[in-house]
């Protein structure tokens, strides 16, 4: 039910109203459906873009599971991707790509909420670029976005991120590409680990099934950055 507003509060210009939802909307999903609640022109400032690209997702595990069932919370999530919201976009790309298979659809996707500067959304744009063997313009656009991942310390943020969106959502539904041996991307016969990505994550894969100290590093101590982009390659489409 909705509550008048007082006099006061109808004198409140919208961009504070905007201001204070954007606030409340990133802090809970579900404080900002109380707020709306409270008058109209917190109902009004609820239903701008801007406020839809700011509500706050909880993660996989912390997310009620009746949700996804429910046709008023399917809308809303519906308008916040229409909105542009970067964390929504993100999980509907890895849906589009892995599970419905439309590449085109959901490489759109992953690059609108890429450009935001979400970092798990960079991370499987880049191994998605990587991967194409169709394209070699694209494929080194994704080498150039790994290799700023890397300089700018978000590589791993991001890797753990979409690793854990893929493997914990859609367990069982998630269809990853198959590498062949032209996604190699390291080429330089002076390079001494040219090639030896896939044995290398094959033996940290081993290790890790022992629970053995050897699983851990990957491959960060490879001086190489396009062995580093194998590496991840390999673990990327060996994703459970």
């Amino acid at each position: 039910m909705t509550i008048d507003c007082s006099s006061k509060i109808a004198f409140i210009p919208n961009d504070i109203w905007v201001a204070i939802t954007i606030k409340v909307a990133s802090d809970s999903i579900r404080d900002l459906c109380s707020l709306r609640m409270t008058c109209k022109a917190a109902r009004n400032a609820g239903d701008t873009d801007i406020v839809r690209r700011s509500v706050s997702i909880p993660p996989p595990h912390a997310t009620p599971w009746w949700w996804c069932l429910s046709p008023e919370a399917k809308r809303f999530f519906d308008r916040c991707i229409v909105a542009g919201h970067p964390e929504l976009l993100f999980r509907e790309a890895l849906r589009e790509l892995f599970i419905r298979r439309n590449e085109n659809i959901g490489l759109q996707m992953l690059n609108s909420a890429a450009s935001t500067g979400h970092a798990a959304a960079k991370y499987a744009l880049t191994m998605t670029l990587l991967l194409r063997t169709d394209d070699n313009d694209e494929k080194q656009k994704g080498l150039e976005l790994y290799r700023k991942l890397d300089a700018t310390g978000s590589l791993a943020e991001g890797k753990a991120k979409c690793f854990s969106i893929l493997t914990m959502s859609w367990s069982g539904e998630v269809q990853m590409p198959r590498i062949e041996e032209q996604h190699t991307l390291c080429s330089s016969p002076r390079c001494s680990t040219r090639g030896h990505m896939p044995l290398l994550y094959d033996y940290r894969r081993r290790a890790a099934e022992r629970n053995s100290v050897h699983a851990f590093g990957g491959a960060a101590h490879i001086p190489c950055i396009q062995c580093c982009a194998d590496y991840d390659l390999q673990a990327f489409v060996n994703l459970p």
